[in-house]
């Protein structure tokens, strides 16, 4: 069975540029097809029922993500195309879905490419674009119902936020403490988390902590510092990071 391949972008040197490098990674046994837009890839997808999607963010009749919202069960591997800021790289990030940064490099695509040739079969992106919706502002879940989607071995997690207690560094992957759930251990290190949580007000307090403040329920004086959370966990504060915890807890 062919693999079928859709590019939406509506500039067409980029679009042709893709498809060829596309090419030169797959073999005859891929399929590709071009759209020009948020209309025309409707259709397209419509029509032939895509295994992967390369979408394209800003378009002339509007975005990758009004072309998602009118795609009632998406079933393909999405690859975003952005040159987008960095706040759309971090709603990316939260949502666990791929994107490639124009311009796109031949290493950068081979790597998307593999992934999504892998994961063809996982057909559910609904969550995963609810949540890319939610950190984009798009979206009609209320604020404190954002969830982030953290990959491990055994599939995909959609954790409110709200609910996660603390974070802990285990080497490179991150050990993820949540409210009346099992632990999550993800194989990403705690400095990523760092910089994807801290708009939602989480504090790293010591080089393997990072936590809720929200559901922080007390701070100790002692040595450098305890912070008890509100399930009762009891997480150190370093003398190096003191100050700096002071200072947030005064400020929030």
């Amino acid at each position: 069975m062919k693999t079928k391949i859709l590019v939406v972008d509506n500039e067409q040197p980029i679009r042709a540029s893709l498809v060829k490098l596309i090419k030169h990674f797959m073999d005859a046994s891929v399929l590709i097809y071009e759209a020009t837009g948020v209309q025309d890839g409707l259709s397209q997808i419509e029509a032939i029922e895509p295994d992967i999607l390369f979408l394209d963010i800003e378009m002339e009749d509007g975005t990758g993500f009004d072309l998602l919202r009118r795609v009632e069960f998406p079933s393909f591997q999405l690859i975003f195309t952005t040159a987008h800021n960095q706040y759309a790289i971090q709603a990316f990030e939260f949502s666990a879905l791929n994107y490639l940064m124009k311009p796109i490099s031949p290493a950068a695509l081979e790597n998307s490419l593999t992934k999504a040739i892998q994961n063809v079969q996982k057909k559910n992106l609904h969550e995963n674009i609810e949540v890319l919706l939610s950190q984009m502002g798009k979206s009609d879940r209320p604020p404190v119902d954002q969830k982030i989607a953290l990959n491990d071995a055994h599939g995909t997690y959609f954790v409110k936020i709200k609910d996660i207690i603390y974070c802990q560094a285990d080497g490179p992957y991150t050990k993820f403490v949540i409210t009346n759930s099992p632990s999550l251990i993800i194989s990403k290190n705690l400095k990523e988390y760092e910089m994807l949580l801290e708009t939602h007000k989480f504090l790293r307090c010591h080089h393997s902590f990072l936590v809720n403040s929200k559901l922080i329920a007390k701070f100790e004086r002692t040595d450098g510092g305890i912070l008890v959370m509100e399930d009762g966990n009891q997480i150190p504060v370093s003398q190096r990071k003191k100050d700096q915890v002071m200072e947030f807890l005064a400020r929030n």
